[in-house]
């Protein structure tokens, strides 16, 4: 098991012996942090994805990228081994040690293992049932669990799986999308207050260093849909228990020139004022990572992307993300060494300023 985390000197390190230019890093909480990220989730549950997944992070990493992300259930639990891999072969060759890269994770699905040859719902009634981690009515929506035993059990797995003492972000996976439907908006806060008391104590024990939550709809919606949940009150509950040093500080949600709900829906209120998430995200100190930049390739088909730069359709997309106020990193999905070259040719190219930003969404939305 790797020891130690994400720290302030590592990741500045990183940043400036990075073959990335140093205007593509912004500091967030103490940390220096690449503007691109890579993602892990799609691909099959197989010995060549993870051999592909393992490259696409060592490549990303030596392109000047150090934010990583997965999740326990991004390929039945190969994605994260995967990662851990990438991390152990790098730190074992010398290019990084662990304190430059930061690695966030996410619990909360139910999840089978790729590499034990059991039918789904056999692994989950072996694994967990038989072992009292789940019990009768803890799983909602067919799919998810956010109960305290399941929760400490998958962080441990997903530990072991990534070869790490600590991980650096555990984001709540879906929490609210994934509950609503079974449980009421009351029980589901107060089942969320327990779920921050538990990662508080985790970061305690040393096992994770921020905690968030990566979500679909809830921060998107209006007000008067069933999945909306407050940003502010969300950050008031986890100071509540945590303190003014609390841990709550990421969230991970869509944003793209497709769904921009997150910069133009002013769903969020901050006092009197509604405000998008990203706004709100900026006032409340919390770091914004997003997902989907290209809808799974849709955004990359002749004529969909807006032609505002003679930049290649998948660089103008990760560009007006990275570039929108409220946003740390895009989080790409990339498996080929081909497209992650395609992909890291942004890290030499710098973000727009914010008046270019402004301009290009005013054109836009004109």
């Amino acid at each position: 098991m790797i020891s130690g985390h994400a720290t302030s000197e590592g990741t500045k390190k990183f940043a400036q012996s990075s073959k990335a230019a140093q205007i593509n890093f912004k500091e967030f909480e103490t940390l220096t942090l690449s503007n691109v990220g890579i993602g892990t989730y799609l691909g099959d549950a197989d010995a060549k994805t993870d051999e592909l997944v393992t490259n696409a992070v060592k490549q990303s990493i030596n392109s000047g990228v150090n934010v990583v992300d997965t999740a326990i259930n991004y390929r039945s639990q190969k994605a994260e081994r995967s990662v851990g891999k990438a991390i152990a072969e790098l730190i074992d060759d010398g290019n990084i040690s662990r304190d430059h890269v930061f690695i966030s994770s996410k619990n909360g699905y139910v999840t089978n293992d790729a590499d034990v040859t059991l039918g789904f719902w056999e692994y989950v009634k072996e694994e967990y049932s038989q072992k009292d981690v789940i019990k009768e009515g803890d799983v909602t929506s067919g799919y998810h669990c956010m109960t305290l035993p399941y929760l400490s059990d998958q962080l441990d797995r997903s530990l072991k799986n990534l070869g790490l003492e600590c991980v650096d972000l555990m984001y709540l996976h879906n929490a609210v999308e994934g509950q609503i439907k079974d449980v009421s908006k009351e029980q589901f806060l107060d089942n969320l207050k327990s779920v921050f008391e538990l990662y508080e104590q985790k970061r305690d024990e040393g096992k994770i260093k921020f905690y968030g939550m990566a979500t679909w709809e809830c921060f998107r919606v209006p007000k008067d849909n069933p999945q909306h949940l407050s940003l502010e009150s969300v950050i008031d509950m986890a100071r509540k228990i945590g303190g003014d040093s609390h841990g709550f500080r990421f969230i991970q949600l869509p944003f793209n020139m497709y769904y921009d709900q997150a910069l133009l829906a002013k769903h969020q209120q901050l006092g009197p004022k509604n405000v998008s998430v990203l706004e709100a995200a900026v006032n409340l100190n919390v770091g914004v990572f997003t997902s989907v930049p290209f809808m799974q390739g849709r955004l990359l088909s002749p004529g969909v992307m807006p032609e505002f730069s003679d930049l290649k359709p998948s660089l103008r997309a990760l560009q007006f993300i990275r570039s929108s106020p409220g946003v740390l990193a895009p989080l790409v999905g990339q498996k080929s060494s081909s497209h992650v070259s395609e992909n890291m040719e942004i890290m030499q190219i710098p973000s727009l300023t914010e008046d270019e930003f402004l301009n290009l969404v005013k054109n836009l939305t004109s």
